[in-house]
């Protein structure tokens, strides 16, 4: 929908505007003085849990991740929220201390932002980052010989859509929040550390949507081994019911033509890779010869992390169904 308005504002009449709308990174990133970034991003929704309180930090931690994903540490955030008029104030007013208390997690401030009024809650932030371009983490980073590392299981795509249908289990809707509110800032202050320059947050598009993104920006391919990929409880079960969110189903449709699924893989499965998801983890490509120090620091930081494929040489993807 963006892309007609890239000739309006064309990459070399704006050398300092990094990453904009030519590329499909998670944040607009400006140079402001030397190697100093600008790093803006925005992302709102509908609610993907009942209590008011998670629900705001869920939508904090969401767009915040997309500033953790490009490398930068958040600063600054606005709140973006449209509210029933009839809605109870104390709800709203949960909705909003969630959010400012994740952001404050986060080491940044709520320093103001924007309501309407709509008939269907909506909530999230404007988020403002620093970062250096020494640190700076694209789709575009990615080279042949990298391990891919994920951060978060998959699943709250289809475990909020049975919790929509009253078919969820609150054990498994607690888990999946308990990951949804987790903040991606020590697997981004780790990708710093160890030099990774290919990445993204899993977010709407699926594992497989954004992968396919990091691969064509990358110019390389990429091989996942589905035994390898983590998976929230629940999430098989739900996903074998049919609730997979609409968004989902338009991943599949879209990306799944560039992705080669061992035959072995079922339905349910291929379709799992592209559920829709909410604050999920990093996918990093973490340098092969830096992977063994980085799974200690990540172990010493009590950061979850699973190796769920690698980079290679050619286009496209490749799903396997091995366990690594």
């Amino acid at each position: 929908m963006l892309r007609p308005l890239q000739s309006v504002f064309p990459p070399d009449s704006h050398p300092d505007l990094l990453v904009g709308l030519a590329t499909p990174d998670d944040a607009a990133v400006w140079r402001l003085e030397g190697t100093r970034l600008l790093v803006v991003t925005m992302d709102f929704f509908t609610p993907v849990v009942d209590d008011p309180y998670d629900y705001g930090a869920v939508a904090a931690a969401n767009a915040l991740s997309d500033v953790y994903a490009m490398g930068a540490r958040p600063v600054l955030a606005l709140n973006v929220a449209a509210m029933p008029a009839d809605l109870d104030l104390d709800v709203v007013a949960e909705i909003l201390r969630g959010g400012a208390e994740k952001v404050r997690e986060a080491g940044a401030v709520v320093a103001g932002g924007h309501t309407v009024q709509d008939r269907e809650p909506k909530f999230g932030l404007v988020a403002v980052g620093l970062g250096d371009e020494v640190n700076l983490i694209t789709k575009g980073g990615a080279r042949p010989g990298d391990r891919l590392v994920l951060t978060k299981p998959l699943g709250t795509g289809v475990i909020a859509t049975a919790l929509k249908n009253d078919r969820a289990s609150p054990e498994h809707v607690a888990e999946a929040t308990e990951w949804m509110v987790r903040l991606n800032a020590t697997p981004a202050d780790l990708a710093h550390r160890f030099g990774v320059r290919g990445g993204t947050d899993v977010t709407g598009f699926g594992l497989l949507g954004h992968a396919v993104e990091i691969a064509e920006a990358s110019g390389i391919r990429l091989r996942f081994h589905f035994g390898a990929i983590p998976f929230l409880a629940g999430a098989r079960v739900y996903a074998e019911a049919g609730f997979f969110p609409g968004g989902s189903q338009d991943n599949a449709r879209y990306f799944g033509p560039k992705v080669e699924f061992d035959p072995a893989l079922d339905e349910t499965s291929r379709l799992l890779l592209f559920d829709a998801q909410t604050s999920g983890g990093l996918l990093l490509a973490v340098p092969q010869d830096r992977l063994e120090a980085f799974q200690r620091a990540a172990t010493e930081a009590d950061q979850p992390m699973w190796v769920v494929g690698e980079v290679t040489e050619g286009q496209g993807l490749e799903v396997t169904a091995a366990g690594g």
